[in-house]
């Protein structure tokens, strides 16, 4: 079950906690397995329900609308357009936004005018039956969480070989 106080990211020393108790489990009842792989559900895991909603409200999210709702941004967005990133927030019970800004990303080393304008903030509210789909933005900074042993790939362990 999640916890809300515990980490929010899947580790590799987590994927070999389950595989090693997966493996004396099937070993126990004498299940043939030629290869046992555990993997997190990666850096761009699904949103499906509610729960997965209000678990990541404030993270950066890639968002597919069913029918596009450019046309009710009062002509902030394409009239045409059905993805959108930006960061997630609850508005109300079964009601969500999510809020971006079109600001230039910056080359690096370039100097920004601090004459220029910042761009506008946009939110875009819906709600879920609105979506064809929605994921966790897959934003990786090797700087930010150095040493966190973060993993999107499978820890996979062949009962042939122990590899």
């Amino acid at each position: 079950p999640w916890d809300a106080k515990l980490p929010q990211f899947v580790t590799v020393e987590d994927c070999e906690k389950v595989t090693r108790q997966l493996q004396f489990a099937l070993e126990v009842e004498e299940a043939a397995y030629k290869r046992l792989e555990v993997s997190s559900p990666g850096i761009d895991r699904p949103l499906r329900g509610e729960k997965d909603f209000e678990r990541f409200a404030g993270e950066v999210v890639d968002i597919t609308l069913k029918a596009p709702m450019g046309a009710a941004a009062a002509g902030q967005v394409s009239a045409t357009r059905k993805k959108f990133r930006g960061t997630l927030e609850r508005v109300a019970a079964g009601s969500w936004q999510i809020v971006w800004s079109e600001e230039p990303i910056a080359k690096p080393g370039a100097k920004v005018s601090k004459k220029r304008a910042p761009a506008p903030v946009h939110a875009l509210g819906f709600v879920l039956n609105e979506l064809k789909e929605a994921r966790l933005a897959p934003i990786v900074d090797f700087k930010g969480r150095k040493g966190a042993g973060l993993v999107d790939t499978a820890a996979s362990m062949d009962q042939e070989t122990g590899e």
